[in-house]
Parts: C-alpha cells; structure tokens; sequence
C-alpha cells in the first residue's frame, strides 16, 4: 500500500469516527430533553403545570396575569389575561408537546412547545402576546411591525412591569390569579 493510500484511508477512518462520536454526543444530549406534558393548564401566557409541576416557555415572556395594556385610543385591555387565553388555546390543539432539559431558579422546567409543526413559543411572540427574552427577536420585530396583541399602543415589558409592581418572577411562577391577587393585597397592605 502506497503512503497516500494509507493516509487516505487513515483520514476517512478518522472522519467516521468523528461522526459517529458527534451522532452519540447528539443522542446523549436529546436524551436530557424530557417532555412535559399530561393535563396541562394555562397559569399565565408563559406558564403551563400540570399534577407535577410548572414549565416555563423559554425564550419569551408574556404580559403577568393582572397586566394591562394600553390601545392607541387609551383604553385599556386585560392583555395579560389575553396572553394567557391564546397560550389555552394552543393546548387544546391535537398534537400539542413540550419538550425541554433544564429547570429555571425557581424550579420549572424551560419548555419549547410544539402545536403540529407549529412553534408555539415564536407565535405567541409573533402575534404580540410575548415578547423575546432571550429567542425570537426576529417574531418580535415582526410583530412591532405589524402592530398586533401588545404592539397595538403601548405597555410595560412584563419583567419591568414585575419590578414596578414589587412581583418578583418567583411569586408569579408560583402564583395562580387567585394567590397573584393575594400577594399583591398583602405587598400593598404590608401583611405577611
């Protein structure tokens, strides 16, 4: 066997191996990736629980619950509650799945959820009931564009919205309305 040979045939020895590594790496990986799912309910546009736990749509963040938006004749509109009525109807979808593989500080599992071949995540940004945090800051230029859900007038992004309001992420992960109200009456009446 002539050196070139050799080292033809050493070369694509070495490249099959490196794909086959990187084929185990991928499937090792995709093994972490876990599905949430079950009886799942809308806790807000960004939160879905079921009898285990919470999940939290990675990469957006929708309206809080009690949030309000402004029109551009300034009337306001419960866009937080709205946030959270599009997210119920993507539930309700055949089909629907959310996968994910890590948990945030506060314990829920980060999600991208899937409706068919629909991301959900990037539509709800998309249709201007979330906005980016962190992914779909193309959905949301999209959507600031087109003026749709939150993008018709004005509003606070929910994380200022949060700090202005004395609501930390934790208290509205772990808060339904019914405790979001709650919490607020006693940050505003100094009760613990």
């Amino acid at each position: 066997m002539t050196g070139f040979r050799r080292v033809f045939r050493d070369g694509v020895v070495g490249v099959a191996m490196l794909l086959l590594a990187l084929l185990i790496i991928a499937k090792l990986d995709r093994d972490w990736e876990r599905d949430f799912s079950g009886d799942l309910v809308a806790i807000d546009g960004d939160t879905l629980a079921n009898g285990k736990g919470r999940a939290r749509l990675e990469g957006i963040d929708a309206p809080e619950l009690s949030q309000k938006c402004r029109r551009p004749d300034r009337r306001t509109w419960p866009c937080g509650v709205e946030a959270k009525r599009r997210l119920a109807t993507f539930l309700a979808s055949p089909g629907f799945v959310c996968t994910g593989r890590a948990d945030d500080r506060y314990g829920r599992r980060l999600v991208r959820c899937r409706s068919g071949e629909t991301d959900v995540n990037a539509l709800m940004v998309r249709e201007g009931f979330a906005v980016s945090y962190g992914d779909y800051s193309a959905e949301e230029a999209v959507a600031r564009r087109a003026g749709v859900g939150i993008w018709n007038g004005s509003f606070n992004r929910p994380e200022v919205w949060r700090r202005a309001n004395s609501l930390d992420a934790g208290e509205m992960a772990a808060a339904d309305a019914g405790d979001l109200l709650l919490a607020f009456l006693r940050r505003l009446f100094g009760i613990n």
